[in-house]
């Protein structure tokens, strides 16, 4: 296997692959923004991660430009009205979205891109972009479980945890829309699950490019 420089692997140079956008979906708690963020540390899985604008306020162990961009409503509501946006949604009373072009480039380059959206951006991407999307949601162990994590991250109010656990039965209740479901009991045994999808999706026929003209090159060729 060799690498192109717009990053796409090849076999032989005749065998390209267009990139795909893995989405990680939960209830806030359930672990998805420590899955996304192990998943892009681990360097070897060349994931780029999509960097959402949101217009809420910055939590303390967060970093701009990593975590999110945070921007005012009206810069938001500028680059929704100008289709800037691959996806967008309303939550808890904040904005948040996915900007468009980065996510284009990486996927015609045959680079691979990880979101850490909810249900309603998810739909909208999958609408957007089809069968470049692979989905998974993650589920708590319990609800007490994700009541607890939820407390134990100490950087929201009462009223804030409560409103999220409410809202957390609205969500879960969207598991059946996506492709895969993972449990996240064990931190180490789930991101190992979803190392294994994304193996799997990439080599997914229909993800590689050139593939027919390569197989029929495979069964034009005579051994002596």
């Amino acid at each position: 296997m060799s690498a192109t420089e717009e990053g796409e692997l090849t076999v032989q140079g005749k065998v390209g692959r267009r990139g795909l956008i893995l989405i990680l979906s939960s209830p806030s708690g359930a672990g998805k923004t420590s899955l996304t963020r192990a998943l892009r540390e681990e360097k070897e899985l060349g994931l780029e991660v999509s960097v959402s604008v949101t217009t809420r306020q910055k939590r303390p162990s967060e970093i701009a430009g990593r975590d999110y961009n945070f921007i005012s409503v009206d810069d938001f509501l500028a680059m929704r009205d100008h289709d800037d946006l691959l996806e967008w949604a309303e939550v808890h009373g904040n904005y948040y979205g996915t900007p468009r072009r980065p996510v284009e480039r990486a996927l015609a380059a045959g680079r691979d891109m990880i979101f850490d959206i909810d249900y309603q951006g998810t739909r909208q991407v999958r609408a957007t972009m089809g069968e470049d999307v692979v989905t998974v949601f993650i589920l708590p162990p319990t609800m007490a479980e994700l009541q607890h994590r939820l407390e134990r991250r100490a950087e929201d109010t009462r009223e804030t945890i409560d409103k999220r656990l409410g809202n957390a039965r609205v969500e879960i209740e969207r598991w059946s829309e996506y492709d895969y479901v993972v449990v996240n009991e064990d931190l180490g045994a789930s991101f190992e699950g979803l190392k294994a999808i994304l193996f799997a999706e990439r080599l997914k026929r229909d993800r590689q490019v050139g593939l027919p003209d390569f197989v029929g090159g495979l069964l034009s060729e005579t051994v002596t």
